[in-house]
This record gives C-alpha cells, structure tokens and sequence, in this order.
C-alpha cells in the first residue's frame, strides 16, 4: 500500500547511492538514541491507521515486523522519490554550509541553552555531540592526532570535521588574497568586441530613436533660461584671457611685521675698496716690504696679515704678470654677497637692572654667619661628620682617622679622642636635653657613647636609663644585634653596640630622642633599619626596595620618614604605613637630605651640583633649583631657629642662603643666597664634606677633606 511504502523513507538503512542528505544524517549519529515526543504520536497514529486497515486482528507485534519486512523491500516509487531528492541537493547552488540543519537563518546562539542544535528535514532534533572532554584531553589530542590542525567545529551540528587537502589549499589561497578557483585567471586578455576594421554589417540593427532628430523641449527650457539670466546680467560672459604673462611685486603687499617683512630691511653689501699704492706695479719704496718683514709675513697667519699680497715692483706695465689669486678673489666676494646676508638689528633699549629679580639687600636680612671664627684641628684624615649637642656647647666629629672627637665649641679645644678602630661614616647627637648619648656609625655597627660632658646629672641619668632595660626571657627574631660593651670600652665611653652585618653610611634620630634610622649599604628591602633604644629593638620598616637608599630623616613634628634614593624622595606615614607622597627632584645622585624645622619644606643636595627646594604643600616638582655650586653637594643642613640654610661642596665652599618661609599659605617662600664661605683647602678633589648649624646662634659649622673643622660667626 502507498502508505507503508511512503512511511520508511526517513528511516531506510539502506546504502543506495539514491539516499538524500537528509536521509544520511539519520544514520549519522546526530541525534540521541530516543525519539522525540512528536515522533511517537506520528507512529501511533501510524499504528492506529494500520489497525484499522488490518481485518485478519494480528498482533501490534506482527503489525510492526510486518512493516519491517515491507520498509527492507522499497517500492519503485520511494526509490524515485529518494533519488529524485538526491539529485536536487547535487545540484544544489546555495551557500548553506549545511543542508542537514534546516533552522534557516537563525543565531545559533538560541541554542546554547538547549541540548539540541536544530532540526533536520523530517523536523527531528539534531542533537549536540556529548562534549565530555576537558582542556588535557584537548591538549594530548593535539599532541597526538596528526590531523588536529586541520579539524574544525561545525557551528550548524557542532560535530568536528576534517578538512580535506583541497579545502585547506581553498582557504590558505582566500588568507592569502587569492581567488578561490584554481583555474581562474584574472589576466586573462580582453575580448576586443568593437575592432578598428569597418564591417558591412552594422553591430545593431535597432532603428534609431525619435528623440534623435527631433528638438528636445527640456532643452529648449534650458536654452530659455539661460538667455534670460544673461539678459538680466546674472551670467557674465567670459571675457578671452590675456595670453602676455603678468610679473607683480612679490613683496608689494607684505606686512613689515610679518616674519618676511625683514626683507624690506636688506642692506647692500658694501663696495669693495679701492686698490691703493701698495697695489701699485710701481710703489713708492717705503711701500716694498724688507727681507725681514717678508719673512714675517710669510710666518703670519692668512687671517692676520695687513695685506693679502706682497707688494712688487715692476719696471713696465707691459712686465706684471696675471695676478695670481685672480679667482679665488672672485670666490670669496661671491661668497660675501650670497652667503652673508646683511640686514638691520633693531635694537631694544633695556635697562640691564630690570632684567634682575627685585630682592632684598643682603644687609637686610642679617644675621647670617660672614666670616670664619674658629678651625678646629687635630684630625689627620678628611673629617666625614658633625653633631652639635642639643645645648651648644659641644661638637662631636668622626673622621677616616678611625677617632671620634669632643670639642668646646667655644674655644676649639679638643676635650676627648674617642678611638673607634675604623672609618666613622655618619654621627649624630641625641636631639633630646634630658640624654647625652652620641651615636656614630662604624663600620658595620652603630656605637652609642656616653661622652659625660656638660650635667653630670644627665649623664648619670643618662647611664641609669640604659642600665634599667630587663631584657625578655625570648629574645625576639630581629634584623640587628644589641651588644653591651666591655668594662674596657666603657671607660672609654661605649654604652652600647648594634651590629647589623651590612656597612653603616647613616645614623639619624628620631626629634624625640628614642628612636634612630640607619642606612645599610646593601640591596634589597634591609637598607632602613629602625631602633627604639628605650626598648632595644630594632625592625626593618619596609616589605620592598625602591632603590639604592642614599638618605633618610624623620618630619620633625609629624609621624612620617623621608627617604632619599639616587632619583626620588618617598615620604612614608610610619602609623598608616603607607606611602604619602613621592618627589622627584630631577637630579642624577641625590647626595643629601634635609628637613625645614616646621616641616612643610625639603632641601636635596644632589652630586651634579642642584641645591633643590621643595614645598610639600605646593607640588612634588621642585619649587626652586638653585646652581650656585661648581661641583658636586656633599651636604645640606636647616637652621633650626633662624629662617637659613646652608650647602657644602666640593669646590670647597659653604653657600649660606636665607629662606623665609611664611605663615600665609599664599605667600611662596623667599629664597636669597646671601654669603659664599671659603677657607677649606681642596684634598684629593674633596672640598667640604659636611655642614651643620649651631642649635641657637646663627653659626656654621663645615668639615673638609682636608681634616679640619671650621667655625664661621
């Protein structure tokens, strides 16, 4: 019956050549195992149809092997009919990629949520392949499967196909600009349709059109118009140009101000002058230069001769030769006139004082320390360091001589020599009255004396306070050790030892009196090391470095740490541990640091000879870059009570500058060099090596290379 013969066509197994694309994705796999819902209603109602048909009462059973049996033997017409669909998809010239799907055009993104990815031509889903591989399946698939390179996904079934040999060279001709045909030549020659050789026959036979012997009225419209217009003297007729060329003044109309109105300012060259009697074929005799002055002429140089030939004698005009520098004469006058353009200056009058800085007299802004007062000597090496005590009376200073010594600084004489046993890099003496402790960096450790100068009670208290410290019974890990000196070393002053295993370059405390910074000569985050006396503890405020670390210091009257690399200035809030802010004093070596006693200003010394001034209200960029300096700073220093600072170099000298800074917010501070101190003899090209002030009088102090402190009043 037509019925059963039509019904199997979607689920033939056979493998005739006839079966249709459709028919194959059946059998290809591409959808799951199970029927859909709509697929079971159409076979019950199959089977409902075939039990109404069926008079002898068989089974279901018989019904659907019977139905097998009839769906292996196609009939003549499912056989035309299947081959009648293959021959359609053959010749087939759409551009779908796959005609298996049958959505249309439809993203297939709708699909991403649903098992399947569409329908195939009987309206079954085609489901997704089970992507059941991760990422290392992919990889050793990849590794593996020589044909991994040329297997692709395709997005209308999701199944991977392997590309043949001829689709791969398809794409990489379409990559590389080429046209998809192999056999297609796009040069081929042109077909020359119209020859130059005249044909009996015409190309077309088409009668010609009517329009093209009779006057065209849109035209004649046009024609109208343009007559009126001309009429009316809207048109102007063109007027036959002048063929004669027109020369004008290129300059006629040119502004005098403009950039080539200096043209108009052209001077001519100057005439040559005339020849005189020296040039003569016949001078007077006192023109005729001697043996000796020939001689001399000939030694001079052809810039600085009074003539540029030597005069001769010649008995007749008929006996001068050709003159001998004839061209090279006409050279040089070509060279004058092209080469040497003359124009006029116009000339400003500018009284050279107003281009100057209106500032105030130097006498105006007294006192400031003028000349030197006291050298204090004794030291046989360059004197690195300085420390003033808190009160003024006593310097302390370290040299390369390996010594430490205590001076009156009212009278230069030198109380004690402390012998370190090494090169003292850095000293500094404790800023708090109540403590006489000196700290002077030796090598790899941090010595803390007592000098026992000044109150005998500070001192004892001083020696009390360091005594009273329990250490715990778990020492803590820390990145520094504290050492007790010997009974020999504290008759000679030494209280205490902090070795840290790396080179000291700096020691600096805290306004306070408990705290001091050191700088290690080292990489790494190490560099600032942190002690708190009181305690004797000692931590390494920083997780990573920014560089090498040249300087550090504390704000006097805030929670914060300025450290100085080679090409920045960070300033750290030691509370929130953070950085807060970061200048750049757009030096190359940042040498020396210092910080104004209210705190809102900074000065960096640098070895390529700047004296840099920050406002840390205004910007991180300098404020002002002062080059008053030769050669390299070694040393910066504020006063702490008048409104000074001063900078020692290697060229030996002490630059004192005033710098006001007020309390008015707008106003910038006021910077004036006032005095330039020498008196330091330069030593193996070191000049001063450190400068600092008194704590209360307007004087400074400078060490030089050449082992001697100075005092200038």
């Amino acid at each position: 019956p037509p019925l059963l013969c039509t019904s199997p066509l979607s689920h033939s197994t056979g493998s005739d050549s006839g079966v249709s694309d459709s028919e194959e994705s059946v059998f290809s796999g591409l959808e799951d195992s199970g029927s859909d819902s709509s697929e079971d209603d159409d076979e019950g109602d199959e089977e409902g149809e075939d039990g109404a048909l069926d008079d002898e009462g068989h089974s279901g059973m018989e019904k659907t092997t019977e139905e097998q049996v009839q769906a292996s033997t196609p009939c003549p017409r499912t056989e035309m009919a299947s081959a009648r669909i293959g021959d359609e998809y053959a010749e087939d010239s759409s551009d779908e990629e796959d005609i298996r799907n049958t959505v249309g055009n439809v993203p297939l993104e709708w699909y991403d949520d649903f098992p399947h990815v569409g329908y195939d031509l009987d309206g079954r889903r085609i489901y997704k392949p089970l992507r059941t591989r991760d990422e290392l399946d992919q990889f050793l698939d990849k590794m593996d499967d020589p044909d991994y390179w040329r297997t692709v996904q395709d997005p209308m079934t999701g199944r991977d196909l392997r590309l043949t040999d001829e689709q791969v060279a398809l794409v990489r001709r379409l990559q590389s600009g080429q046209f998809g045909d192999v056999g297609f030549n796009p040069y081929e020659p042109a077909v020359d349709f119209f020859s130059g050789d005249v044909m009996i026959h015409p190309v077309t036979n088409r009668p010609a059109d009517k329009r093209s012997f009779i006057p065209s009225l849109v035209e004649k419209e046009k024609v109208s118009r343009m007559v009126h217009a001309i009429k009316m003297g809207w048109i102007q007729p063109r007027r036959p140009r002048d063929p004669t060329p027109s020369f004008y003044d290129l300059w006629a109309q040119e502004d005098p101000n403009a950039v080539l109105g200096r043209h108009k300012m052209h001077v001519p060259a100057p005439k040559l002058a005339l020849p005189g009697h020296a040039e003569s074929y016949n001078p007077p005799p006192e023109y005729l230069l001697s043996e000796e002055e020939r001689l001399a002429w000939e030694q001079q140089e052809p810039g600085e001769r009074k003539l540029s030939f030597l005069p001769r004698k010649f008995p007749s005009l008929r006996a001068v030769p050709a003159y001998g520098r004839f061209i090279q004469e006409r050279f040089e006058r070509c060279l004058d006139l092209y080469l040497c353009p003359r124009q006029r200056k116009m000339r400003v009058n500018v009284d050279p004082e107003d281009l100057i800085p209106k500032l105030p007299r130097p006498r105006d802004l007294q006192p400031f320390p003028t000349c030197q007062a006291l050298v204090y000597r004794g030291h046989s090496d360059l004197v690195r360091c300085l420390s003033v005590s808190p009160g003024g009376q006593w310097l302390v200073s370290g040299s390369d001589d390996g010594s430490l010594r205590l001076w009156e600084v009212a009278t230069a004489r030198c109380v004690r020599t402390v012998p370190v046993g090494g090169v003292v890099k850095s000293v500094a003496w404790n800023p708090s009255p109540a403590v006489c402790l000196v700290a002077a960096a030796v090598e790899d450790s941090v010595l803390l004396l007592n000098p026992a100068l000044g109150d005998r009670l500070v001192a004892g208290s001083t020696d009390q306070l360091l005594s009273a410290f329990v250490p715990p019974e778990e020492p803590p890990l820390q990145p520094a050790r504290w050492l007790e000196a010997s009974e020999e070393e504290r008759q000679a002053g030494l209280r205490l030892r902090i070795c840290h295993g790396k080179p000291v370059t700096q020691v600096t405390w805290h306004g306070r009196g408990d705290y001091l910074a050191v700088v290690l000569a080292t990489q790494g985050h190490t560099q600032v090391l942190i002690h708190q006396l009181s305690r004797r503890r000692s931590q390494s405020p920083f997780r990573r470095s920014h560089g090498q670390v040249q300087r550090v210091a504390f704000h006097p009257a805030r929670p914060f740490l300025l450290v100085a690399s080679q090409r920045s200035v960070r300033l750290y809030h030691l509370l929130r541990q953070e950085l807060t802010k970061k200048l750049m004093p757009n030096c190359k070596w940042v040498s020396s640091l210092a910080v104004h006693p209210a705190g809102d200003n900074v000065i960096c010394g640098s070895y390529d000879s700047k004296l840099v001034w920050f406002d840390l209200d205004l910007s991180t960029k300098p404020y002002r870059m002062l080059r008053h300096h030769k050669k390299a700073l070694r040393a910066v220093a504020f006063h702490p009570r008048y409104p000074l600072f001063a900078s020692g170099s290697d060229d030996g000298s002490v630059i004192v500058c005033h710098g006001m800074v007020y309390n008015d917010l707008l106003q910038n501070p006021l910077l004036v060099p006032v005095k330039v101190l020498k008196g330091h003899v330069l030593t193996r090209d070191l000049g001063v090596l450190d400068v600092i002030f008194h704590p209360t009088q307007p004087w400074v102090f400078s060490s030089g290379a050449d082992g001697t402190v100075r005092l200038f009043t």
